[in-house]
């Protein structure tokens, strides 16, 4: 089951980013004085009493406005809660409960979804509590007074929040199928992709608001084996500027990515690998699933004997967090190199759950020590006393040290390639956790 997703909505200016802030640990939305200013809907991963879930902060909801810029930011809003598990509705107690908080309310109460009323910028309990009161008039339900600025009652709003999530939200589900999640932005080719793979048409677009909840699984088989296709081409929508179109995209990419095994990460071969694409792929990345860059409209291409080595050094440059990651150039048109999909991401699934002897991996850090010095900081050289491999999904390694300040992050990636030149894990991230031990210890 993948990581429940919480969304917080309100008119703007009440405080969301303000309080996505505090829960995500780290100043990412901007914060102005300004409406609106929170024009793309940002999301982080939290964790709350051991339970994790993924918190999205949306534009402000404006219902009744005709510009253009709010307009959007209420259709970016809109598809945050048809995704969401639940809704921190936010109102603000210094501007008192107004006509905009009651249409937001009645949106809501059409979502059908679990709404927690939190009302913002309660900076003082005892004197303000009156004022909080005003907000049962929106009848949905309790509000919960916070203070997002200097971090009060978000607790008691957090503990809300978990009591709504589905039994089992965010555990591994049994079902042992490869999970493949095909990702990229609009028009690139993704629906083609899977009516190829699956062998039929169906039809995956939709204009209807409120076809966005979850990404469309689709079970296929090849060659006896069966495999589950997450599908995010759905969101589609006409009449809209590129630009909005990559806004939308994200949130669906970041739930269709968790609990994917494998991303395939479509880009137009005809457009190139272009900064959205790094955005997308860097989703992938950040989770560890393995990745496979799929271009494309590749018969599209007018080649010679040098645009295949010319293509792949333009995705390594703009993707160079990715050198891992596998490329095929593909064409949904023809059927080019499609079937050839499954070999590839099984290959990529075999390397996610590689395994290697704790004996061989130390073998191999012993012998990329003697051949590289590690480094040293006012006459304290670093010291590596031991490596293991500690999980899967992507294969996570411990090594212990002397002094973790002295591991560069040079070092653990000359250390990486030491044991990708030995086992490969094409396909796959590789993490690494340092952890002092002294030698006494040792």
């Amino acid at each position: 089951m993948s990581k429940p997703v919480v969304a917080i909505v309100g008119r703007p200016n009440v405080g969301k980013s303000t309080l996505f802030n505090a829960l995500a640990g780290e100043k990412i939305a901007i914060v102005k004085d300004t409406p609106g200013v929170t024009r793309d809907r940002i999301y982080a991963e939290v964790n709350w009493l051991d339970k994790e879930f993924t918190l999205i902060d949306t534009g402000g909801i404006e219902p009744d406005s005709r510009d253009v810029i709010l307009s959007q930011m209420r259709e970016q809003a809109q598809i945050a809660i048809d995704t969401a598990d639940v809704i921190l509705f936010m109102t603000d107690v210094k501007q008192g409960l107004v006509d905009s908080d009651s249409k937001v309310a009645d949106m809501l109460r059409r979502s059908h979804k679990p709404v927690i009323l939190v009302v913002n910028k309660v900076d003082n309990f005892n004197k303000m509590m009156p004022d909080v009161y005003e907000f049962y008039n929106l009848g949905i339900g309790d509000p919960v007074p916070i203070s997002a600025s200097e971090r009060i009652g978000i607790g008691d709003m957090l503990d809300k929040v978990l009591a709504h999530f589905p039994e089992g939200a965010g555990q591994e589900e049994e079902d042992d199928r490869p999970r493949i999640a095909i990702v990229g932005k609009p028009n690139v080719g993704k629906s083609s992709i899977i009516n190829r793979l699956i062998g039929k048409d169906r039809v995956i677009v939709s204009d209807i608001a409120g076809t966005t909840r979850d990404a469309i699984d689709t079970e296929v088989v090849h060659n006896g084996k069966e495999y589950v296709l997450i599908d995010t081409a759905g969101l589609r929508r006409k009449n809209k500027i590129k630009e909005e179109l990559e806004r939308y995209s994200i949130i669906r990419t970041v739930t269709a990515v968790e609990r994917a095994d494998v991303v395939l990460v479509v880009i137009d071969a005809a457009e190139g690998v272009t900064e959205q694409d790094a955005k997308i792929a860097g989703i992938a990345h950040e989770r560890g699933k393995g990745v496979i860059i799929v271009v494309n409209k590749w018969d599209a291409i007018e080649k010679n004997d040098k645009t295949t080595r010319e293509y792949e050094h333009q995705i390594r440059m703009v993707l160079s967090f990715l050198p891992y990651a596998e490329i095929m150039y593909v064409s949904a048109l023809t059927g080019q190199r499609l079937p050839k999909l499954f070999d590839m991401i099984d290959t990529v699934i075999e390397n996610q759950t590689l395994r290697v002897a704790t004996g061989v991996l130390n073998e191999i850090m012993t012998e990329a020590v003697a051949m590289q010095q590690p480094p040293s900081d006012k006459g304290k050289r670093l010291k590596l006393y031991y490596i293991t491999q500690v999980a899967v999904k992507p294969p996570t390694f411990v090594i212990f040290v002397n002094d973790k300040e002295l591991m560069h992050f040079s070092y653990t990636r000359y250390l990486e390639n030491k044991i990708r030149e030995a086992f490969g894990f094409r396909g796959t991230s590789l993490k690494f956790f340092i952890r002092e031990r002294k030698e006494k210890d040792k």
